[in-house]
């Protein structure tokens, strides 16, 4: 529906794009009419992308977009992701023109939209359930299957739908729908004398015909298909198949009946498709895997979205891609010039493995150059100039560049730096370094190239939802700060209170060793290591010279932090407000996150074991139970995941990362947001279709932790088999396996009946209804008779008492004791919600 959104008053005709492929046009031609798109189709890697193409003729738009799984038995026709179908129409005969069919009458909510009858169609219907065949491959629900249309005897029934212009001789999918509504009558006695044939008005077996209905199907003048049909007595039969490609306007669609017939053909339902092949392919998954995570490392403002190479007439500013006959396209040069780069060089350009071109020059880039650049097959071009790289330049750089492989620039990078590497000592803004290094304004033109290095990148999806997902208003990310009088963009008298200690900038300077060591990046800057005057490690989090909603959000953690104090949330130990520098300077976790535990290089170096992850989990809920209930006012995180589980040196967990906590009346439990936000993934989807947020979204949110802690999964999780881990724990256990979900690092051993607890506990707290969800004081208990059950697993496999791990803990304080590496922070995401509609909010976009 258009609202003069862009104030040109002119309704667009735009087109979409499923993926790299043509979906449909949408020529909006009536204001105030509700315009409706639905694809089915095979998503084959964990998101799905939707674009909307400008043609020149009005700004694109969306009201709401929904993806709604389907069943892979249902609609075999895209089955192999050869194609996929566009939805023409899906009509419901024999109803009124109000009368609208979805969920939950179709489990699948598909929309079926009434059948405007002619005058001479009469209506058919019954009270009695249709039922559908076993393994029915189009399942349509009985409250559709109960109405039908029919003619007085005699007549045929016809219909036409009109080709749509956009689409190039296309091919439509059509799904007939019958089922009898009438209720045949009892068959006639047999007769005693067996020459007696039947009587007219009979069939062969005696049977009165006066209620036989049987037709075929022609589309224009064609017969579609080759046997009579006969309708069952309430059980439904589908005939489907494609169409004939054809010089007319429009397909001609016919039910005629046959001479034996004496009722008029009878139609319940039926569905046109408009059949999309998906010739094109998009980017190499490695290559847009990685420009996906160039663009969240350094934060490009950019409009870099969909796909990087397709379709051809939206291919990404400063992209050049190859186009193969049969292979996808692949990134062959990446122009990141004059970009705002700041920090190292990323080393996920080394999985650009087809890239000949790479221009980084004019930026802020800062540390050496990296050896694994000399490892890209492919690179002929780098221009690392005018940056602030310091060292030597990479023996085999070199190599490639004197041996005129690779053109290599690295003049101009400054000396602001650590000392450069390779014995390179500094020299004078005037000087100039050997062909084996830089260290000033001038420097030599030598060589370089990439190395292979393994990477593990996070792929940010839609699990589940297309919603538009843009970045939190995060600029440059901070990198060796230099001073400045200028004003700071946030107002000078707001008041932190802090009763911690306060930092100048040049003490953080100095405890960091001049913002030397990178330990992350967190929701409103960069965090550094550093170390107090005792020695004590600290985590320093530098607020990026960001815009005014970034120093609010920057302040309202730190007055989070200030009044939470809790062994299982991270403290704070001061913070910094010097002039236009802002910081939060709190405990250092030495450990990293728990993200990094289960998935990253930590896991695979030395994996977690069962009564680890159940302790972590425990704590982690007796610290969100804290926010929830010990807190005046009580605190929502809102953003709790594994990369926000923070671990010490002895596994201690700890929430961390407060800057989206939102404090609610305890009287009310919920509050009214006016801006969905959290990481994809994890947040609660009543949150973001009412804005109704509350304390169960937390719990929601940490149910898919607890589901990440027993499968060692990501939440969404990548490949064909893939999707929500939600939805892939509730699949696996309903086969009654519990090992078919659980880590197989953990190798077995743990305990299966703590194990079902904690994965029955976690499908509670994800449930899509919040009120059926527990509260965190409920998560805790069970975590703690999950506790119970592994402390007698744990003396069951050690029978030396002396050897076995005790675990001591008070259901009424939450005091947990038990015996006695680094992930990076990421980044957090805001969610525009555009809102939905009651009548037409389901699998479609209108």
């Amino acid at each position: 529906m258009y609202g003069d959104y862009d104030g040109l008053n002119k309704p667009p005709i735009f087109d979409l794009y499923i993926g790299v492929n043509f979906w449909r046009r949408v020529n909006i031609s009536d204001a105030s009419k509700l315009y409706i798109a639905e694809v089915i189709t095979v998503v084959t890697n964990s998101y799905i992308q939707v674009c909307l193409l400008d043609k020149g003729q009005g700004t694109p738009f969306i009201s709401s977009l929904d993806l709604r799984p389907l069943k892979s038995s249902l609609y075999p026709a895209v089955a192999n992701a050869s194609v996929s179908m566009s939805l023409h129409r899906r009509l419901n005969a024999g109803v009124d023109d109000s009368v609208l069919v979805r969920y939950p009458a179709d489990p699948h909510d598909r929309m079926w939209e009434p059948f405007n009858n002619p005058g001479d169609w009469t209506q058919v219907n019954t009270t009695s359930s249709v039922q559908n065949p076993p393994n029915d491959m189009y399942e349509p629900p009985s409250a559709v299957m109960q109405t039908g249309s029919s003619n007085d005897p005699g007549y045929q029934i016809r219909f036409y739908w009109l080709i749509e212009a956009e689409y190039k001789s296309p091919s439509y999918f059509v799904v007939l729908y019958f089922a009898e509504l009438l209720e045949p009558p009892p068959p006639n006695p047999p007769s005693p004398d067996p020459k007696k044939q039947p009587k007219k008005g009979s069939d062969s077996t005696g049977n009165d015909t006066k209620q036989f209905r049987e037709f075929t199907i022609s589309i224009n003048g064609y017969d579609w298909y080759a046997s009579p049909v006969v309708p069952q007595y309430l059980m439904t039969s589908e005939v489907y198949g494609y169409t004939q490609t054809t010089t007319y306007s429009q397909y001609n669609l016919m039910l005629e009946p046959t001479d034996n017939a004496t009722l008029a053909p009878l139609l319940n339902a039926v569905e046109i498709f408009v059949v999309l092949p998906t010739a094109d392919l998009p980017t190499d998954s490695g290559d847009f895997i990685a420009i996906m995570a160039i663009r969240e490392r350094y934060i490009l403002k950019k409009n870099w979205t969909g796909d990087p190479c397709y379709p051809k007439v939206l291919l990404w500013n400063e992209v050049t891609c190859n186009y193969g006959i049969a292979t996808p396209p692949r990134v062959i040069a990446l122009n990141l010039s004059s970009g705002g780069l700041t920090g190292g060089i990323a080393t996920y350009f080394a999985n650009f493995t087809e890239l000949q071109s790479l221009d980084l020059s004019h930026n802020n880039l800062t540390g050496p150059i990296p050896d694994f650049l000399a490892l890209l097959p492919s690179l002929t071009f780098l221009d690392l100039s005018s940056n602030q790289l310091s060292g030597a330049v990479p023996s085999a750089l070199q190599k490639k560049s004197q041996d005129g492989t690779l053109t290599l620039r690295v003049s101009d990078n400054g000396s602001t730096g650590p000392a450069p590497l390779s014995g390179s000592s500094p020299s004078s803004s005037n000087s100039t370094a050997s062909p084996s290094g830089f260290t000033s304004a001038k420097k030599s033109n030598t060589s370089g190239v990439i190395g292979g290095v393994t990477v593990t990148v996070i792929v940010i999806s839609l699990a589940v939802l297309l919603i538009v997902i843009r970045r939190r208003r995060q600029h440059n990310a901070y990198v060796r700060p230099q001073a400045s009088t200028a004003k700071g963009n946030y107002d000078d008298d707001t008041s932190l209170n802090f009763d911690n200690r306060q930092f100048t900038y040049k003490e953080l300077k100095k405890i960091t060793n001049d913002f030397e060591k990178d330990i992350g990046k967190g929701g409103f800057g960069t965090v550094y290591l550093g170390y107090l005057e005792d020695g004590t490690p600290v985590a320093v989090k530098m607020r990026s010279q960001s815009a005014a909603q970034g120093i609010k959000e920057f302040l309202g953690e730190a007055q989070h932090l200030i009044r939470v104090h809790h062994r299982n949330l991270v403290s704070l130990i001061g913070y910094c407000k010097d002039g236009e520098y802002s910081a939060l300077v709190y405990e250092y976790m030495s450990e990293g996150t728990l993200q990094d535990k289960l998935r990253g290089p930590a896991a695979e170096a030395k994996p977690m074991n069962w009564r680890n992850r159940l302790r972590i989990g425990l704590e982690s809920a007796q610290g969100l139970e804290y926010l929830h209930k010990a807190c005046k006012p009580p605190l929502i995180h809102r953003d709790v995941k594994t990369n926000n589980i923070l671990l010490n040196s002895k596994l201690e967990a700890k929430i961390a990362d407060f800057g989206l906590s939102k404090a609610f009346n305890n009287d009310i439990h919920s509050h009214i947001s006016t801006a969905v936000v959290g990481t994809p993934g994890y947040l609660d989807p009543e949150y973001y279709t009412s804005f109704q947020l509350s304390e169960k979204s937390d719990v929601f949110s940490f149910g898919v932790v607890l589901l990440e802690l027993v499968t060692g999964q990501p939440p969404i999780i990548a490949g064909p088999e893939g999707g929500h881990v939600v939805q892939w724990v509730r699949q696996r256990l309903s086969k009654g396996d519990i090992e078919d979900v659980v880590d197989t690092k953990m190798q077995g051993e743990y305990d299966v009946n703590s194990v079902w607890k904690v994965a029955e506990l976690a499908l509670k707290c994800v449930s899509h209804a919040s009120s059926q969800r527990p509260t965190m004081p409920d998560v805790v208990d069970e975590l703690k008779e999950c506790m119970e059950l592994e402390a007698v697993n744990e003396k069951g496999y050690n029978s030396n008492p002396s050897s076995t791990t005790s675990f001591e803990y008070s259901r009424n304080d939450n005091a947990f004791m038990y015996p006695s590496g680094t992930g990076e922070i990421s980044q957090t995401y805001d969610i525009g919600h555009f809102g939905r509609v009651d009548l037409v909010s389901g699998p479609a976009a209108r």
